[in-house]
C-alpha cells in the first residue's frame, strides 16, 4: 500500500482513491479479486479468475467448514458438515429417482434448513434447479412447475396442499418430496414421498452416512438454475442461469467493503482464519436472487452463519440479532425501517450489527442517515440487481452510500453498464436513458421463449427496463422504470397481472392498477376500477375477488369504484399519471 492513501486519511480527506484505480489494485494479479477474460456465448467477459467454476465446486468449499454452524432455525441448529450430508443423500436418491444433468427439479417451500439441501443436491445431480416463489397461489405454481418441465419438486407442506389438486396439470412431474408432513399425513398418490424418509429430521442429518458425490461433469456455462420473474404481459418468465452467473454472485460479498477501505486509505488485510463467524439474519426468502445467490450462497463461500424465522417479526428479529451475534441484517428497506422505528429497540444489544443492507425496493436517502444514527458501529449499503443479473451487480455501502445517497453504486468490476438513448447509441456522462448491463452474472436467457429473449438481450447486453443515468466516476442513478411495475417491499408487481385479475369481475369495465407511496415498503399497489353500466361492486369485494386468484402481496391496498370510464389519451391508453393523483 502507497504512502498517499495513509497520508490522504490523516489529513482527514475522503476518498483516498478513485472507484477506477481501488478496482484495479483489488483485480491485478495476484490480487484478493483478480480477473481474466473469458469468451461467454461469443462475447468477451470479465470474469473472476479465483471464483468456484461451478456450484459443485462452492458446495466442496461449503463442506469444507465442517462443524461450523450454517443454518440457525426457531431452536434448531446445522453444521455445514449436516448440510453436505443431507444434501448428498438426496442428490443420490435424485439419481436413483432418474435425474439426470438438464433435468429440472423444482423448489418451493418457505425458508427452512431443507431449502439449501434440497437446492444443492438438485445442482449435484447436473440438475436445473427452479426456485418457485412459496407465496404464490396453487394455479401461478402449477403454471410454474408446467412450464418449467419439473420432474421432480420438492416442497413444504403447505404448497403441497396448494399444488395438490394442479398435479394433473403437470404432466412431467414424476415424484414430490414433502418436508415437514406430519406423521398421519396420507397423500393418495404415489409420487409423494416424505422427504425425511430419505435424509430424516434436520437433528439427524449429522448422522447420515458419508459419500462421494454424484459423479457428473459440470461446466461453468452449464445451466444451473431457473428463477422465474413476471414481464410486463403477466406470464412469468424463467432467467435461465449458468452455474458461472451464481458463483460470480457468491464471492462478491467482501468486495465492497475491501474498496471501501482503500477508498478510506487503509491496507486491505491478509484472510484471518480465526476470526469471528459471520452471521446473516435472513429476511428475504430463498426463492429470490437476493436470498439465495448473495446470501446463501454467499454465506457458503465465506463460512457464514445463516439464521431464519419461520416469518417475519421485527421483535423476534432483534431478539435473534443479539442471541446468535447477527453481523448482517436487512434483505429490502422495509426490514430496515422496521427495526430502526421499533419501540423496543433500545431494549436489545444490537451491537455486532456491522452492516445494514438492502435493495430490490426504491430507498430513501433518509434511510441512510438514520442507520448512521441507530448504528453508528454499521455501515448501511445498497445495491442495484435484478432476477436477470442474479442479484448483485453494482455494490454501495458505508462512505461510499453516504456521500451518494440516492445513487445504487458501480458495478462490480465483472460488470458493464450503459445508458442507451432508444436507438442503440450509448449516452454520455448524466444524460437519461434506458439502463443496459453486461457481466459475468447476467443470464443466459428466458426459459422457452426465444421471442422474449431477443427482445431483452442482444451481444451480452440485457435491456433492463430502468431508466437512469451514470455519473463521471460511473455510479448508476435510476430514475423511473421503463416496465409497468411496481416494488412493494422487495417483492415485483406486475400492473397487467392484477388488472387483468380485476378485469376478471363480471362489474369491472376498466381497471388501472398504479404504485402509491408507502415510506418503509417504497410503494404498495392500489386501483382504479370504472364499473360496466348499471353494475355495482364495492372496494372489499374486489379486494377478496383478487386475493382469490393473486398471491396476498398483490391485492391493492386501495380500489377506488368510479361509475365511469377511465381517462385515456388519444391512443385509448389509460392515463395512468392522471390516475395516481386520486390517491393523493
Amino acid at each position: 500500500m502507497s504512502q498517499q492513501p495513509q497520508q490522504a486519511q490523516q489529513a482527514g480527506q475522503w476518498p483516498a482513491m478513485s472507484i477506477a484505480e481501488a478496482h484495479a489494485r483489488l483485480t491485478a494479479p495476484g490480487a484478493p479479486f483478480e480477473t481474466e477474460t473469458r469468451l461467454i456465448r461469443g462475447v468477451p467477459t470479465t470474469v473472476w479468475k479465483n471464483a468456484p467454476p461451478t456450484l459443485r465446486d462452492l458446495f466442496l468449499v461449503a463442506a469444507a467448514w465442517g462443524e461450523r454452524t450454517f443454518i440457525v432455525y426457531e431452536g434448531e441448529r446445522v453444521t455445514y458438515r449436516a448440510f453436505a450430508l443431507a444434501a448428498t443423500a438426496l442428490a443420490h436418491q435424485l439419481v436413483r429417482d432418474g435425474v439426470r444433468r438438464g433435468d429440472r427439479v423444482a423448489v418451493a417451500m418457505r425458508n427452512l434448513p431443507e431449502w439449501p439441501v434440497a437446492f444443492y443436491a438438485g445442482l449435484l445431480t447436473g440438475a436445473i434447479v427452479t426456485p418457485l416463489n412459496a407465496w404464490w397461489t396453487g394455479p401461478e405454481l402449477q403454471y410454474g412447475l408446467a412450464d418449467s418441465g419439473s420432474r421432480v419438486a420438492i416442497v413444504d407442506f403447505e404448497r403441497l396442499d396448494r399444488i395438490l389438486e394442479h398435479l394433473p396439470q403437470c404432466p412431467a412431474l414424476e415424484r414430490v418430496y414433502v418436508s415437514r408432513a406430519p406423521a398421519d399425513a396420507s397423500f393418495g398418490d404415489p409420487r409423494i414421498v416424505p422427504l425425511a424418509s430419505v435424509i430424516g429430521e434436520s437433528g439427524a442429518w449429522e448422522r447420515l452416512p458419508s459419500q462421494s458425490l454424484p459423479h457428473v461433469a459440470l461446466d461453468p456455462e452449464d445451466d444451473a438454475t431457473i428463477f422465474y420473474t413476471s414481464g410486463t404481459t403477466g406470464q412469468p418468465k424463467g432467467a435461465v442461469g449458468t452455474h458461472r452467473n451464481a458463483c460470480s454472485v457468491a464471492v462478491c460479498a467482501q468486495f465492497s467493503p475491501l474498496r471501501n477501505l482503500l477508498r478510506r486509505g487503509e491496507a486491505v488485510p491478509e484472510p484471518d482464519p480465526d476470526a469471528p463467524q459471520k452471521a446473516a439474519l435472513l429476511a428475504v426468502p430463498f426463492f429470490h436472487v437476493t436470498g439465495c445467490m448473495s446470501v446463501l450462497n454467499g454465506a457458503l463461500a465465506a463460512g457464514s452463519k445463516v439464521v431464519l424465522q419461520h416469518r417475519w417479526d421485527t421483535l423476534r428479529a432483534m431478539a435473534l440479532i443479539e442471541q446468535e451475534r447477527c453481523t448482517s441484517a436487512g434483505g429490502v428497506p422495509t426490514i430496515a425501517w422496521q427495526i430502526i422505528e421499533h419501540p423496543q429497540r433500545a431494549a436489545f444489544n444490537l451491537s455486532s450489527l456491522e452492516n445494514m443492507h438492502y435493495g430490490g425496493a426504491p430507498a430513501s436517502p433518509e434511510l441512510v442517515r438514520r442507520i448512521r444514527e441507530a448504528f453508528p458501529q454499521a455501515a448501511p449499503g445498497i445495491g442495484w440487481g435484478m432476477t436477470e443479473t442474479s442479484a448483485t451487480f453494482t455494490s454501495h455501502s458505508a462512505e461510499e452510500y453516504v456521500h451518494r445517497p440516492d445513487s445504487s453504486g458501480p458495478a462490480l468490476p465483472i460488470g458493464e453498464m450503459k445508458i442507451d438513448d432508444g436507438f442503440g447509441n450509448a449516452l454520455p456522462v448524466g444524460e437519461v436513458g434506458e439502463l443496459l448491463v453486461r457481466g459475468a452474472n447476467v443470464v443466459s436467457r428466458y426459459w422457452n421463449k426465444p421471442e422474449a429473449t431477443a427482445r431483452t438481450f442482444a451481444d451480452g447486453w440485457l435491456r433492463t427496463g430502468d431508466v437512469a443515468r451514470l455519473d463521471a466516476e460511473g455510479f448508476v442513478y435510476i430514475v423511473d422504470r421503463m416496465k409497468d411495475m411496481l416494488i412493494r417491499g422487495g417483492e415485483n408487481i406486475y400492473c397487467i397481472e392484477v388488472e387483468s385479475a380485476l378485469y376478471a369481475h363480471p362489474a369491472v369495465m376498466d381497471a388501472a392498477v398504479v404504485g402509491i407511496a408507502h415510506r418503509t415498503l417504497g410503494e404498495e399497489p392500489a386501483a382504479v376500477v370504472g364499473l360496466k353500466p348499471g353494475m355495482r361492486t364495492t372496494e372489499a369485494e374486489l379486494q377478496g375477488f383478487v386475493r382469490g386468484r393473486l398471491a396476498a402481496f398483490k391485492v391493492p391496498v386501495r380500489i377506488l369504484v368510479l361509475d365511469e370510464m377511465l381517462p385515456r389519451n388519444p391512443n385509448g391508453k389509460i392515463l395512468k399519471s392522471n390516475l395516481r393523483k386520486l390517491f393523493d
